[in-house]
């Protein structure tokens, strides 16, 4: 995979270097377009199930981007609809929505699904009807190979690239005998595959692996399974049990001795780190996505971005304190969707008919900079395998609030290429 190279241009210099890549701002104004009629895009929603916290922060900033993006002038002059439809977080249903945004509601393509077993129920339907399909997960699944060339994950880095990115900063700073603890499905299993490997690259070792059903509601019986001389634990669950997985696990350890603490933040994603219960969390560091707290260096663009979806600076709603957003993983939504215009603009995207067009175009970028359509930083995207590479962050929690204490390279995520989509027939 070719190595990112330079990072500090003019935003001039990094458009004219991308190959049919990211387009600048499109003035406002339809009249250009050679059809007045709007874009139908359709959004494969988490409404329900397992993944509806996600999902009402999905829809929620798709609604702010979609905002910006037809103020703006929309894509190739024409206003731009979304079709929002729930999957309820399972599979099967996936594969019908893909079905009935394709055929019935007449969408141009479709993004938006997080979980990962639902990515990978639903993509093969959208290679069989040959329809664009942007995933906002974070699974391997679309890196490996194993879904087909109309799949694509360009907004949001996958788990491979996460955890290979940090694996030495825990060895270093936190210790080298790791329990895992991780959700029994394909997002679970993308943790254990490649943080085991990481860690050990890292001079660690993962010690114990402790797979736990993502429907499980109480993980007491787990706890005891963490041998005595863990050095970091490290968690990654998912689902409406989160904060009573986070809770018990305070109640497990109480005030006595423990091992450091490192979590994905999809263990608290939609709940506040200041929560009653959550108090021995303080001091344990999480990896984010993207900083729910507002950091003391944020860019005009990630200013720009919480606001318009409506975020405080805790990463709560402005409207609702309570109402704690998926920050970590919704920018991949609103960072789809320009990718979405600039595909589009780039391919001269007109109907369904210049479908493929669009996805060559997409597999044609390569630097995509920082900025108002990519507030969550710079990416490097791979063609052949179809998925994004960006900065992770490690945040530890200091107050009740994280501050972020890393920041990866892009290059740290970096890992040979496992498949060339482009060499693939649509």
């Amino acid at each position: 995979m070719t190595k990112l190279i330079g990072l500090n241009p003019s935003r001039r210099s990094l458009l004219k270097g991308m190959a049919a890549g990211v387009s600048a701002l499109a003035l406002p104004g339809f009249a250009q377009a050679q059809s007045s009629a709007p874009i139908k895009l359709g959004f494969q929603l988490h409404r329900t199930g397992i993944g509806a916290a996600y999902g009402r922060w999905y829809e929620r900033t798709t609604q702010a981007a979609l905002k910006v993006l037809n103020d703006q002038g929309g894509i190739n002059g024409r206003p731009v609809e979304i079709v929002f439809e729930d999957d309820g977080t399972d599979p099967k249903r996936g594969a019908e929505v893909v079905e009935k945004l394709t055929s019935q509601a007449g969408c141009d393509l479709i993004f938006g699904p997080l979980f990962s077993h639902v990515v990978i129920g639903s993509a093969p339907r959208a290679g069989e009807l040959k329809v664009p399909y942007l995933v906002c997960s974070e699974g391997f699944h679309v890196a490996s190979g194993m879904l087909n060339r109309w799949t694509m994950q360009p907004g949001i880095t996958d788990v491979r690239a996460q955890v290979s990115s940090m694996a030495p900063w825990i060895s270093q700073n936190l210790g080298k005998k790791v329990t895992m603890i991780y959700p029994d499905y394909a997002f679970g299993h993308d943790h254990r595959d490649y943080f085991a490997p990481a860690i050990k690259a890292a001079g660690g070792e993962v010690i114990k692996m402790i797979a736990i059903p993502p429907t499980e509601t109480s993980f007491t019986r787990y706890l005891p399974q963490i041998p005595k001389e863990t050095e970091v634990l490290y968690h990654v669950m998912v689902g409406p049990a989160v904060l009573t997985f986070v809770k018990e696990l305070g109640e497990f350890y109480g005030s006595g001795n423990r091992p450091e603490i490192f979590g994905f933040i999809d263990s608290l994603e939609a709940v506040d780190t200041a929560s009653p219960g959550l108090e021995f969390l303080e001091g344990t560091h999480f990896w984010e996505g993207d900083c729910r707290v507002k950091q003391p260096d944020a860019t005009e663009a990630e200013t720009f971005y919480r606001a318009a979806v409506g975020v405080d600076d805790n990463g709560a709603s402005v409207s609702d304190a309570k109402d704690v957003s998926t920050y970590a993983h919704m920018f991949s939504c609103w960072e789809t969707l320009f990718i979405i215009k600039a595909g589009m603009e780039a391919s001269g995207y007109q109907s369904t008919a210049d479908r493929q067009k669009f996805v060559e175009a997409v597999e044609a970028m390569t630097v995509i900079p920082a900025g108002q359509d990519h507030p969550q930083g710079d990416k490097l995207f791979n063609g052949k395998t179809h998925q994004v590479f960006g900065h992770q962050f490690i945040s530890k929690v200091d107050g009740g609030k994280l501050a972020r204490v890393h920041t990866t390279s892009i290059e740290d995520g970096m890992y040979e290429d496992a498949v060339d989509y482009t060499k693939m027939p649509f």
